[in-house]
């Protein structure tokens, strides 16, 4: 749980730039990606990122702008990484601008869970986190190469002048 907002911009930064990273990845093409006809796209699942990142701002007493047009995924990846770069940056400015080190013990009432404020940026950052992971399996499926998010990826092993783990 965080205790400063300090702690969280640095979690949020280094998450959200992760998050970014993948996102810059995504191709037009690569956006239909998907498990199964039951399951979200790729698309769908990146244009929940970053519709959903102000909607749970918002529920947790963080004022920010919606994103337009939530509901219809984009069919362009650049739009879609574009918007959260916009996104992103508005979370930390709100963040700083509303609330305070203290005001993070205070308790909210969150999807029908009381919980201190602390707790709601850990979820928002859980969330994207969880988001991402879903992603990039997609993106494997989609003939992509994946970023490296906690170190290198399969991918990116070469060009560290390593050898991938064998499988």
């Amino acid at each position: 749980m965080y205790t400063s907002i300090a702690e969280f911009t640095m979690d949020w930064n280094q998450e959200a730039a992760s998050t970014q990273k993948v996102l810059d990845v995504l191709t037009d093409g690569s956006l239909q990606q998907a498990v199964s006809p039951d399951d979200r796209t790729l698309g769908r699942i990146a244009w929940h990122v970053v519709t959903s990142t102000p909607g749970m701002l918002n529920e947790f007493g963080i004022t920010v702008e919606n994103v337009e047009n939530s509901s219809a995924v984009p069919s362009s990846a650049k739009q879609i990484a574009d918007t959260f770069r916009k996104v992103s940056a508005d979370t930390i400015d709100a963040v700083k601008q509303q609330w305070a080190d203290a005001s993070l013990k205070e308790m909210k009432n969150v999807f029908g869970m009381d919980m201190p404020k602390a707790v709601t940026l850990d979820l928002l950052i859980k969330h994207i986190i969880h988001h991402r992971g879903q992603m990039t399996v997609l993106m494997r499926q989609a003939g992509l190469n994946v970023p490296g998010v906690y170190g290198p990826s399969r991918d990116e092993w070469s060009q560290i002048g390593m050898e991938a783990p064998a499988l």
